[in-house]
C-alpha cells in the first residue's frame, strides 16, 4: 500500500460491491466516501445511461477522466470508481497515483446475480448481459491486477467480513511501512 497519501481507491467489476463495500469501509475509517459515477451525473445533471444515449462510451470516458483528476485532488478520501474507469492508460496512471489501489475481484456468476436486474448499467444492457460480463472481465481483469496494490475476493463472505480483510491489509501494510 502507498504510503504518500491516504486516500484509498475501489477499482472492479460492476457489481463487484466497490459502493456497498467503500460505504461502509468510509464510515469504519472516518474518510469521505465519494463514488466517481455519483459525481459524474451530478456534474452532468443527468444519469449515466443518457450520457451514453447523448455522447456514447467515448463522451462519457472523457467527463470520467476529467471528473476523476478532480477527485483525486483531494486528499484522505475514500473513492470508489466505476468498473471502466481503469480502460484509459491515463487514468490508470491518474489511480495508480492517486492513493491505494483496492481491486475488488467477483466471479462472473456474482457479477450477473448482483446486475442482473439494475437497468442503470449501460454496457450490460442486452440479449446476454452474463456473456458480456464474461467478455468485460477478461478484457478488464489485467488492467485491473496491473495497478491494485491489493485484491480482496468479494464473492465469499458478508460485507462485513470483506471489509474487515481490508481494514487488515491496511493496517499490515502501515506496520510495513512504519518499520
Amino acid at each position: 500500500m502507498k504510503s504518500h497519501t491516504s486516500t484509498i481507491i475501489l477499482i472492479g467489476m460492476p457489481g463487484s460491491g466497490k459502493t456497498t463495500i467503500g460505504k461502509n469501509l468510509a464510515r469504519l475509517l472516518q474518510k469521505p466516501f465519494v463514488d466517481l459515477d455519483h459525481q459524474i451525473e451530478q456534474r452532468c445533471g443527468v444519469k449515466i445511461p443518457v450520457i451514453f444515449e447523448i455522447e456514447g462510451e467515448q463522451g462519457f470516458r472523457k467527463r470520467e477522466t476529467a471528473v476523476l483528476k478532480e477527485v483525486l485532488a483531494q486528499d484522505d478520501i475514500l473513492l470508489a470508481t466505476g468498473g471502466g474507469a481503469i480502460l484509459s492508460e491515463e487514468n490508470r496512471r491518474l489511480i495508480s497515483d492517486g492513493g491505494s489501489v483496492i481491486y475488488l475481484k467477483a466471479s462472473v456468476e456474482d457479477l450477473h446475480r448482483r446486475t442482473s436486474r439494475d437497468r442503470g448499467r449501460p454496457l450490460l444492457v442486452g440479449t446476454d448481459p452474463k456473456r458480456r460480463l464474461t467478455e468485460l472481465l477478461t478484457a478488464r481483469a489485467p488492467l485491473y491486477e496491473s495497478i491494485a496494490d491489493i485484491t480482496i475476493e468479494t464473492g465469499t463472505g458478508s460485507i462485513t467480513s470483506v471489509v474487515q480483510k481490508i481494514i487488515q491489509h491496511i493496517a499490515s501494510a502501515r506496520t510495513k511501512n512504519e518499520q
